[in-house]
């Protein structure tokens, strides 16, 4: 499916053009021209891009590849070629999945491009067009600005869900550090990690944005790309809160999980060690010689429960007294 909407010199604007519009359109400079491919096939996607926009190969090449490519800006001249990767919403932290946004931008035009199903940074923008004319007024890079913003912001409730896990994660680990507590840990550890190598070069890419370096650019624009890196960084920063976080519970798990392992040996410890006694006494009385001293004493059998006791409890009490229990 292919979205268009033109803002002319004459604040008029037009929505769904053609093909034609839209070259038509182009070759005025002071029109703003957005156009959306939005999971367009290859065929339609090369017209729109090579025929009409007249795009580097290569980078057609890369805005139809399936699978993750790392974040980057590259720059052909006349128009800045930007892939960004937004967060799947509605995805729990642990099933973290991203899809791939591509962008044209240019002087007075600008063609974003994903393969999926739905991108809603793209679809949120274009909703608040009728309602932020400065989306549209203050030209492509601000709109390009508006909607890198938007995927920026839908990494935060991603940090929030790990915030209440790592919170659950610490209670349990102290409280309870059962293996299912460990596999929660490892899974939001992978789920962290996998967020850092998605934000870092993004992180880089918006830092280019900001700088002096594209003359499609202006200065009023790059303080708004300010605004995302600063996001961007914060996201980053706390992230790597997470993850020092879920390193110190998974440390905690372990020393936990030693502790309660030594707790137990150290009771079966001093249960060996009050049997032994009484199982050398039981082995000695239970040998079968013939002529034994205290094997026809009418008392024998008390004598010698009576040791086992006095045994018992001697030992139970100089172990309580060392501080053992």
């Amino acid at each position: 499916m292919i979205h268009s909407i033109l803002f002319t010199s004459a604040s008029e604007k037009k929505t769904d053009l053609s093909l034609e519009e839209i070259k038509s359109a182009l070759a005025i400079p002071d029109n703003l021209l957005w156009v959306s491919l939005e999971n367009t096939n290859e065929a339609e996607t090369k017209r729109v891009l090579d025929d009409i926009f007249h795009i580097h190969p290569l980078a057609i090449e890369d805005s139809l590849t399936s699978g993750y490519q790392t974040s980057k800006v590259d720059d052909f001249g006349s128009y800045l070629f930007i892939i960004a990767n937004a967060i799947k919403t509605g995805n729990d932290f642990r099933d973290l999945e991203t899809n791939e946004l591509n962008l044209f931008l240019g002087d007075n035009f600008l063609v974003t491009s994903f393969l999926s199903d739905s991108m809603p940074p793209v679809q949120k923008v274009f909703q608040r067009l009728n309602r932020d004319e400065r989306l549209l007024s203050n030209g492509s890079d601000f709109l390009c600005h508006a909607i890198l913003d938007k995927l920026v912001d839908d990494f935060m409730p991603v940090i929030d869900q790990m915030d209440d896990e790592i919170e659950w994660l610490e209670d349990q680990v102290l409280a309870k550090p059962v293996p299912e507590t460990l596999e929660r840990i490892l899974t939001l550890k992978h789920s962290v990690m996998k967020l850092r190598r998605i934000i870092s070069p993004q992180r880089e890419t918006i830092n280019r944005l900001t700088r002096d370096e594209f003359p499609m650019i202006d200065k009023q624009s790059q303080v708004y790309f300010r605004d995302i890196y600063d996001h961007l960084v914060r996201i980053q920063d706390l992230s790597e809160s997470i993850r020092d976080i879920v390193s110190g519970a998974m440390d905690i798990y372990l020393n936990s999980t030693s502790l309660r392992l030594n707790e137990i040996m150290k009771a079966l410890t001093i249960v060996s060690t009050i049997f032994l006694p009484l199982s050398f006494l039981a082995g000695v009385y239970g040998m079968n010689f013939q002529h034994f001293p205290e094997i026809t004493w009418q008392y024998g059998y008390y004598l010698i429960w009576g040791v086992f006791i006095t045994v018992a409890v001697g030992m139970v009490s100089f172990f309580k007294k060392r501080g053992w229990f």
